[in-house]
Parts: C-alpha cells; structure tokens; sequence
C-alpha cells in the first residue's frame, strides 16, 4: 500500500474534524478510521500540531 504524506494544513484541518467527532463522544478508535490513520499517528500528529492554527503551520516551513 502506498504511503500518504499529508502536509501541515491537512494535519490540523483533519486534527480540528477529530475533536469535534470526540467531542461529540465518538472512541479514538472511530475517529482514526474515518480520518484514515492509525492511533499512534493521529497522538504523534496532536503532540505536534495540538494547539496550531494554519498560520502556524505556514511558518513551520
């Protein structure tokens, strides 16, 4: 299977779609399937991405 490399955008946009699934009071397992990633991606991408808004992102380039 191909690998996928989403961009800094795309992590937050998909970080910020996984909150409001959890809130909501989905299980992480859920939300990881439908944002296609595994568990230990979507808790490496929120220890990096946690609390960025997409300017933030643009500069970490």
């Amino acid at each position: 299977m191909k690998r996928k490399r989403h961009g800094s955008e795309q992590v937050i946009r998909k970080l910020r779609e996984a909150d409001a699934e959890l809130s909501a009071g989905r299980s992480i397992g859920e939300v990881c399937q439908k944002l296609e990633v595994s568990e230990a991606t979507f808790h490496r991408w929120r220890l990096k991405y946690g609390g960025m808004k997409a300017d933030d992102a643009k500069q970490l380039k």
